[in-house]
Parts: structure tokens; C-alpha cells; sequence
């Protein structure tokens, strides 16, 4: 038996099925959405439909845009021979926040995962072969996850640009800044020795 009024409990589960989000955490966003001023809750409510609404996958990077190309793809000052691949939106934010790269990117919008059945035909790689052998890029830059997925979808991916004459590069893992070699794990023991560079 339900303590709260149906429309709640809709509310609550709501927020209980976005990611990272608990069953606490979900009451409490819904008790803080239900204390707001209505024309604030409204505003909030607007600004998930808007966005909703607004938000499209830009038609040469797949990055999220509400124009027809995003800002990235559309810049004269970014280099349109470097593409960074990248398995979400999030992760451009995460490589735009060093502004050292001053490339171009794809976003893929997810990983190969046998076990959760998302395969080539349901990630954005079909456009990545288009945009290499459509324009002139010279290097494809792997991003993806350090993980069981990423390195599976990089290795995938790798294999399918072999016959383009294009360079193809992946990110070196290795010691963060600030920790210490004991609680470093073997496999980012080896990235880092086989990404090692010269002083």
C-alpha cells in the first residue's frame, strides 16, 4: 500500500528510473519539484519538453545540436582532418574542457555490448565510414571507454578504417596525476608503460 497520492508515486518513479538515481533520491526530487513556486515547476516542466522538443543529433557529428549542424562541425577553426571518437555527448563536454583538442568529433551514442545486445547496427558507426570516405581526414583518434566495451567498439571500429588511408590512433591510459603506482591496477600499469613518452 502506497503512503502517497498516485500522482506522486508517478513522479517518484519518474525520477527513480533516471540513471544513478535512487528510490530516496527520487522522493526527495519529487518533494523539492512539488515545493516550488507553480509558475518555477512549470518552468521546469517547460524546459524538459522544450529540450525534448529542440535537441537533435547534429547530421555530421551525431553530437547533440539544435540546429542542423552543430558549433563544432560547423567552426572554420577547428581541424576537419581530426576526428575524435567518443561514445556519448558527455564525453565531448569532458575533452572540450582540457582546450587543448582542436579537432572534430563523432559520437557514437553507446558501445558494442554483446550482453546487452547493442551491436554495429545500433551505434552511429555507419555515419563514422561515410564522414571518412566522403571527406579528408587524416586521423581518427579512439575515445572510447577504457573499458570491456570501449576497447571492443575501438578494436571494431579500427578494423573497418583499415582499408581508408587514414591514421588511426587511440588515447593512452595511464597514471592519473596526484596517485601512487601501488594502487594502480596492472592493465593501466601497461597503458601507461606502452604510452610512455620522451622527456
Amino acid at each position: 500500500m502506497s503512503f502517497f497520492p498516485a500522482s506522486l508515486e508517478n513522479l517518484i518513479d519518474k525520477f527513480a528510473s533516471l540513471p544513478g538515481i535512487g528510490r530516496k533520491s527520487a522522493q526527495r526530487l519529487a518533494f523539492h519539484i512539488l515545493s516550488l513556486p507553480e509558475d518555477e515547476a512549470l518552468a521546469f516542466s517547460d524546459a524538459v519538453v522544450d529540450a525534448r522538443k529542440s535537441v537533435h543529433c547534429c547530421r555530421i557529428c551525431q553530437n547533440l545540436t539544435e540546429g542542423e549542424i552543430c558549433a563544432i562541425c560547423a567552426s572554420d577553426r577547428r581541424d576537419h582532418g581530426t576526428i575524435c571518437v567518443v561514445s556519448e555527448p558527455r564525453d565531448v563536454l569532458s575533452i572540450e574542457r582540457g582546450h587543448e583538442y582542436q579537432g572534430t568529433y563523432h559520437v557514437l551514442h553507446g558501445a558494442l555490448s554483446p550482453m546487452s545486445h547493442v551491436g554495429p547496427e545500433d551505434i552511429r558507426i555507419k555515419e563514422l565510414l561515410h564522414r571518412v570516405a566522403e571527406e579528408d581526414v587524416e586521423e581518427v583518434i579512439m575515445a572510447t571507454n577504457p573499458d570491456t566495451e570501449g576497447e571492443a567498439t575501438a578494436m571494431y571500429i579500427s578494423r573497418l578504417l583499415k582499408p581508408f588511408d587514414v591514421k588511426v590512433t587511440r588515447l593512452a591510459y595511464g597514471i592519473p596525476v596526484g596517485s601512487n603506482l601501488e594502487f594502480a591496477d596492472d592493465a593501466t600499469l601497461n597503458r601507461a608503460l606502452e604510452g610512455r613518452t620522451e622527456m
